[in-house]
């Protein structure tokens, strides 16, 4: 588990630090609406898991998940893999935009379980996939 948060927050600090990056959700981060809690119930780290908002909407999202290479595309989490999903393309495809916000997903959101691969790896994916963006 360790080494999934290290991973998670080291990719959390990358997305947040990208202009292709809408946003990015990842209690680790000073940022994050819930670091202070997250500090205190989970000293030696949150989770694996990271949601962030691609700029440019559903098609840059889905630009993105098209461009990865290493990470894989599931619709699960919990892997010693890292994966990621684009509900608007995937669960949630059959709706429309306005219906996604509606029910609280943003179209350009994509989850990442962030696995136990070596960093750079992971990082050198989503930046090659952010680059054909």
């Amino acid at each position: 588990m360790e080494r999934h948060c290290q991973n998670a927050l080291a990719v959390a600090k990358f997305l947040e630090a990208n202009d292709k990056i809408e946003w990015v959700n990842y209690p680790g981060l000073e940022s994050n609406k819930y670091y202070e809690r997250a500090k205190k119930y989970m000293p030696n780290g949150t989770c694996g898991v990271i949601s962030f908002g691609v700029k440019g909407g559903r098609e840059k999202a889905m630009q993105f998940m098209d461009s990865l290479d290493m990470i894989k595309l599931v619709i699960h989490v919990a892997d010693c893999r890292t994966c990621a999903l684009h509900p608007a393309s995937t669960t949630h495809r059959q709706m429309n935009d306005q219906q996604l916000e509606e029910c609280g997903v943003k179209p350009n959101l994509i989850r990442m379980s962030v696995g136990i691969e070596y960093i750079d790896d992971i990082i050198a994916d989503i930046q090659q996939a952010l680059d054909k963006i």
